[in-house]
C-alpha cells in the first residue's frame, strides 16, 4: 500500500516540477522581449531626419537654354560670308559629351572673324549629397562653390568690417574743430588782375590743349584715356551666390592679348559656369574688360531667371 502510494505521489510532484519550470521560462522570454523591445525604440528615437534633397531633380539643355539670338548675336558676331544655314548652325552650339545629363552638361559656340575669334561655353552641374544625414545637396553645392572661388583666388564674402573712428571717410569729412574756422579751408587765392588771364588758363579764344578749336574734340595728336580695367570680384544679385573671374594673358611682341571672362554662380543645388574669351588677331589689341564682362553677366543674368522659372 505505501509503494503504490508512492508511486502515485511521485508523478504528480514531476508533473507540478514541469509546471513551475515552463512558467519560468516564459517569464524570461517576456523579460528578455521587453528588454529588446525598449533597446529598439531607444534607437529609432536617437536617429535624426535625413536632409530635404535639393530643389533641382533635373538640368535644362544648356544649348537651347543659352539660346537668346540677341545675347548669342552680340558676343558671337559672324562674318558676313556665312550662309543663313551656317549662321543657324553656329548660334545653335555644340553639346558636350555627356554620361549623365542629370548631373553635368554643357554647350560651346565658337565664332571667326578676320579680326578676332570669340569662345563661349556654358555649363551647369547638379550637385547631389549622398550623405544626406551629414549635409544636404544645398550644402553640398555651397562646398563645391567655395572650393570654385577659393581657386579663383577670391576672398568669401563676410560681414563688412566698420571703419575705425580715427580713419577718415570722404564721404563724410570730420567737421572743424570749434572755435578755429581758419583751419577747416585753405584761404581763398587773391582774384588776378583785371583783363589778364590766370596761371595755367588759356587765354581768351585759344583751344583748351587736347581739343580742337571747332568742337572741343580731342585733337589729332592727343591719345584717348584708356578704360579702366575691371577685376575678378564677387557678384550681388545673381543667383544665390556668384563671382566673376577675370584674366587677360600675358601681352608678346607678335601676339595680341586674349581676355577670358568666367562667372560662376549657384542656384540652390546647381553650379551654373559661363566662360567667354576674345581673342584678338591685331597684335597690340586689348580687349576691354568692361564690354567683355558685361555680355558674359547679361547672358549669366538670363540663366539664373531661367532656373527660377
Amino acid at each position: 500500500m505505501q509503494r503504490k502510494a508512492v508511486r502515485r505521489v511521485l508523478p504528480g510532484i514531476a508533473m507540478l516540477t514541469a509546471l513551475a519550470a515552463g512558467s519560468a521560462g516564459l517569464t524570461g522570454c517576456t523579460g528578455g522581449s521587453t528588454g529588446g523591445s525598449t533597446s529598439d525604440s531607444k534607437a529609432g528615437g536617437s536617429s535624426a531626419a535625413p536632409a530635404q534633397p535639393g530643389k533641382y531633380r533635373s538640368l535644362p539643355a544648356p544649348c537651347r537654354a543659352a539660346a537668346d539670338s540677341k545675347k548669342l548675336k552680340a558676343m558671337l558676331p559672324a562674318p558676313d560670308s556665312l550662309t543663313p544655314e551656317q549662321r543657324d548652325q553656329l548660334y545653335a552650339g555644340v553639346a558636350d559629351s555627356s554620361y549623365d545629363g542629370d548631373r553635368h552638361v554643357g554647350c560651346r559656340w565658337t565664332a571667326q572673324t578676320p579680326e578676332e575669334t570669340r569662345l563661349l561655353s556654358v555649363g551647369f552641374e547638379r550637385v547631389v549629397s549622398y550623405d544626406r544625414g551629414a549635409a544636404s545637396d544645398d550644402d553640398k553645392a555651397k562646398q563645391v562653390y567655395v572650393r570654385l572661388l577659393t581657386d579663383a583666388h577670391l576672398p568669401f564674402p563676410g560681414p563688412a568690417t566698420p571703419p575705425s573712428p580715427g580713419a577718415a571717410n570722404p564721404a563724410n569729412p570730420a567737421p572743424p574743430a570749434p572755435g578755429n574756422p581758419v583751419a577747416s579751408a585753405p584761404p581763398p587765392a587773391a582774384p588776378p588782375a583785371s583783363g589778364a588771364p590766370s596761371a595755367g588758363a588759356p587765354a581768351a579764344g585759344s583751344p583748351a590743349p587736347g581739343a580742337s578749336a571747332a568742337s572741343g574734340t580731342p585733337a589729332p595728336g592727343a591719345s584717348p584715356s584708356p578704360q579702366p580695367e575691371l577685376g575678378s570680384r564677387v557678384l550681388e544679385g545673381l543667383g544665390t551666390e556668384a563671382f566673376l573671374d577675370d584674366k587677360l594673358s600675358p601681352a608678346g611682341a607678335t601676339a595680341a592679348q586674349s581676355r577670358t571672362v568666367r562667372i560662376v554662380f549657384r542656384t540652390s543645388n546647381v553650379i551654373v559656369k559661363v566662360e567667354y574669351s576674345v581673342q584678338p588677331t591685331l597684335p597690340g589689341t586689348v580687349p576691354p574688360s568692361g564690354e567683355t564682362q558685361e555680355k558674359a553677366r547679361q547672358l549669366a543674368q538670363a540663366l539664373a531667371e531661367r532656373f527660377n522659372e
